[in-house]
């Protein structure tokens, strides 16, 4: 918050426990237990639209409550991506230390440019796409799916990255789309 009022911007931090923002319960996957990490069940968009309305940037902080009271942290790109959904959102931008999504992790110029998911089982089986970049696009998916047009991974350490991507027909990160969007 503080990062972007000193850039000049109006900022308001947010925390998804706050009115119960951010609804989970408790991840479990094949009785693992992860202690009190938590996967969302329901997000209510209402402050940060109100947020939205006062011409303020919401800022965050991804933790959720579960019907009982109990807090959990939740996996930021997942919260990013349950939250767009939630706000009808038509792109949703993930802003990281690199330049995109790369052909060779070892080469920051092999950026895909454009990734369609219909190939990203073909990108996990030659690996391109591992670790911890899974959860991210499944993620990315799942927004998709929810109506969000494109998600773009892009490099916030270059100047005016953002307005680079969204209003340059190359774009500079990665754009990931639905088969139907591919143009």
């Amino acid at each position: 918050v503080s990062l972007i009022e000193t850039e000049g911007g109006k900022a308001v931090g947010l925390c998804g426990i706050d009115g119960a923002m951010i609804k989970c319960v408790k991840k479990t996957d094949d009785g693992f237990d992860y202690g009190f990490v938590g996967e969302i069940t329901e997000i209510d968009p209402a402050p940060i639209e109100k947020i939205l309305e006062e011409d303020y940037i919401p800022v965050i902080a991804t933790v959720g409550i579960d019907s009982e009271g109990q807090v959990y942290n939740i996996n930021a790109d997942t919260a990013a991506c349950k939250i767009a959904e939630a706000l009808h959102a038509r792109k949703l931008v993930f802003m990281s230390d690199v330049p995109g999504i790369l052909a060779d992790c070892n080469d920051e110029s092999s950026v895909i440019a454009t990734i369609c998911t219909a190939d990203i089982d073909k990108l996990i089986k030659e690996g391109v796409l591992s670790g911890g970049m899974l959860p991210k696009i499944a993620s990315c998916v799942s927004a998709l799916d929810s109506g969000i047009n494109k998600v773009h991974m892009i490099d916030g350490r270059q100047k005016h990255s953002l307005l680079l991507e969204i209003f340059t027909s190359n774009g500079v990160g990665t754009q990931i789309v639905r088969p139907d969007s591919v143009m």
